[in-house]
């Protein structure tokens, strides 16, 4: 292992995603563990340019693993988007004798690391924290998992009022600019379509499937939107199917922030406290400039440049199933 590395910081940047804190956790433990002391960085790259650092033994990060959210918080920068901001960041690492840097957040994140890594040469492994979904390098992000158990407990309690009223429910979810959230999420609870950047579906293509299933005799329906970054998108999508099916009781609800929070499921946990140990013993290891995910239950380094640009292909397999399944 390079001994020349002997203090890590450790941000969270975009977007909370559940699971961020179990990751911390990970990461000042295993830098515990090898015998590294470790520095917490508070707000992001904003934290990194203004100072806002605080050591972090390994006693600091007890009851925390179930938490929802970062204890490191978040804040978007923009600022670190300039020379000058990146600039003052390396200044502030130098001072304060930090080595290398572990950085738990999304596209946007590694972004910025790639960048101040390029100009700088600070050794510097991503953490994938997002509930999107969309970063390619790894099978799962952390928080998407809670994510859709999130989505799909929400939806379960709508189909209970659709059920009793026979009505049509348009369900939009988060995901930016993917379809991960609301693919997953359709097939688990029997969505009817799942309307996707990916994968356009048409208005006719809707009110052909939701009038068959209307002359089919089924009493209700659901369809799961993305909100794939439009505003208003899911009240569209429904008053246009509503202009041709006006038979149907029309409802929309958006889930909105509720799927960003709460305790990290089992799966999210286990994946965080993996990533965390896997970045520390990367950049122990020499490896930088990288992220760190899991393919096939094995720990994978991808270069930044290669997770951004390339994304998180959808699984077309799900579609053709919940095609199979919505009749």
């Amino acid at each position: 292992m390079a001994l020349e590395i002997e203090k890590i910081g450790v941000l969270t940047s975009g977007g909370d995603a559940p699971g961020m804190n179990a990751c911390i956790r990970a990461v000042v433990r295993t830098c515990a563990y090898y015998h590294k002391e470790v520095v917490g960085v508070t707000k992001g790259y904003y934290g990194l340019i203004n100072g806002l650092y605080a050591d972090m033994p390994a006693r600091s990060v007890g009851n925390i693993i179930h938490r929802g959210g970062t204890i490191l918080q978040s804040a978007r920068c923009e600022e670190f988007k300039t020379k000058q901001g990146r600039q003052q960041a390396w200044q502030n690492l130098k001072e304060r004798g930090i080595d290398a840097l572990v950085v738990i957040g999304g596209n946007g994140t590694f972004t910025g690391a790639h960048l101040f890594y390029e100009e700088f040469g600070v050794p510097i492994v991503g953490i994938p924290a997002t509930i999107d979904n969309d970063l390619f390098g790894t099978d799962y992000t952390i928080g998407f998992d809670t994510c859709t158990n999130t989505v799909v407990q929400a939806i379960d309690q709508i189909r209970d009022t659709a059920a009793s009223h026979g009505r049509l429910f348009f369900i939009e979810v988060m995901g930016r600019d993917s379809g991960f959230i609301a693919l997953r999420s359709g097939l688990a609870v029997g969505a009817e379509s799942m309307v996707i950047p990916e994968r356009p579906t048409s208005i006719e293509e809707l009110v052909r499937v939701l009038d068959r299933n209307w002359k089919s005799s089924k009493s209700f329906s659901l369809v799961i939107v993305a909100e794939a970054g439009e505003s208003g998108r899911t009240f569209q999508i429904a008053d246009e199917v509503n202009k041709r099916l006006n038979y149907y009781d029309t409802k929309v609800t958006v889930l909105g922030h509720i799927q960003r929070g709460g305790s990290p499921s089992c799966l999210d946990r286990v994946l965080s406290s993996r990533l965390g140990v896997a970045a520390v013993e990367g950049l122990l290891e020499g490896k930088t400039d990288v992220m760190v995910g899991v393919g096939n239950n094995k720990i994978l380094h991808t270069p930044f440049a290669e997770a951004i640009a390339k994304g998180q292909v959808l699984d077309d397999d799900l579609l053709r199933i919940a095609h199979i399944l919505s009749i």
